[in-house]
């Protein structure tokens, strides 16, 4: 299995374009150690020809430019893009589905509240159907009565990946009709299963509560990308920039009591990485006292344009 990181970043990317907090004004200027970052999206492959795309951000041209796979090679027009898994209805996650129109028709897998969102809250099901028949839905179906039983699923092209969803406890997004009434399918976790190799990767860029049923997944995972947006709970009020805490915003930080540091502590056979980088985050800055902390725990963070193979 072939992972290759498209972004990196939380939403609004790094540096945000609006901000000027310490990490963003300190990388624009140079007085810190660290990379520009995109916003969060991986690609998948089984061959390294055919790739399966978890999210589109809004910085989806730029990635694609990145990363040559998935550039036309093979026709006048064409993608390596065989199929894309949403794993919410976010807009830094969906946005980039409208920088993808001329290459539509798309198979977009995901469940049926995102599908719900996206023809309604932000309809781009509705919007890109005028572009060769828009966006194709393929369903991830979940067991609405027992959210501890995944969706399980393979994609044709994607020859020996089996994906397994798990609903995640979260809130859709802002615009959603139900933002106060969660539903399970609002967000997802995936785990990628390589059928040949018997390796797996657990892969949720956020991820705000995990319960016991997760936690297990994630114990049994060959590698873990997982949500590393905020380093600390009242981050936003800390670095100047908001008021919302971050379980208020559905992710859990690594720092404190119960944070993501002491819950992948004990897991000893996932490689770690982190991913989703809000622009305050610290760990940004790679020779930064959290950084420390972070390579201590043998923990990593993503980059744009990791490469990790199972």
């Amino acid at each position: 299995m072939f992972i290759h990181v498209l972004g990196s970043a939380a939403g609004g990317g790094f540096p945000q374009w609006n901000c000027n907090c310490a990490n963003c004004a300190g990388l624009r200027n140079g007085s810190i150690n660290a990379k520009a970052r995109t916003q969060s999206s991986i690609a998948v492959s089984s061959d390294g020809i055919n790739w399966v795309l978890f999210n589109t951000s809004p910085d989806i041209r730029a990635q694609l430019a990145d990363f040559e796979p998935l550039q036309p090679a093979r026709q006048l027009r064409d993608t390596g893009i065989s199929a894309i898994v949403l794993m919410d209805s976010q807009i830094d996650h969906t946005t980039g589905l409208l920088m993808l129109r001329e290459g539509c028709p798309h198979d977009v897998y995901c469940t049926d509240m995102v599908l719900e969102d996206l023809s309604s809250g932000f309809p781009l099901f509705s919007m890109l159907k005028h572009w060769n028949g828009g966006l194709q839905h393929r369903p991830i179906l979940l067991n609405k009565d027992d959210h501890t039983q995944e969706g399980s699923f393979t994609i044709p092209n994607i020859d020996g990946l089996r994906f397994h969803a798990v609903p995640l406890l979260s809130k859709a997004p802002p615009y959603s009709p139900h933002r106060n009434n969660p539903h399970v399918g609002d967000n997802i976790g995936i785990r990628i299963e390589d059928t040949r190799s018997g390796k797996n990767l657990f892969y949720s860029p956020g991820l705000g509560e995990p319960e016991p049923h997760i936690i297990k997944l994630m114990q049994r995972a060959d590698c873990l990308l997982v949500d590393g947006t905020f380093w600390r709970e009242d981050e936003m009020a800390f670095a100047g920039v908001g008021t919302k805490l971050a379980a208020e915003m559905g992710h859990l930080p690594q720092s404190g009591e119960n944070g993501m540091i002491e819950l992948l502590r004990p897991m000893k056979k996932p490689r770690k990485v982190l991913i989703h980088i809000n622009n305050t985050n610290p760990i940004l800055i790679e020779d930064s006292e959290q950084r420390a902390i972070l390579n201590k725990e043998g923990i990593e963070v993503a980059y744009d344009g990791m490469d990790i193979e199972l």
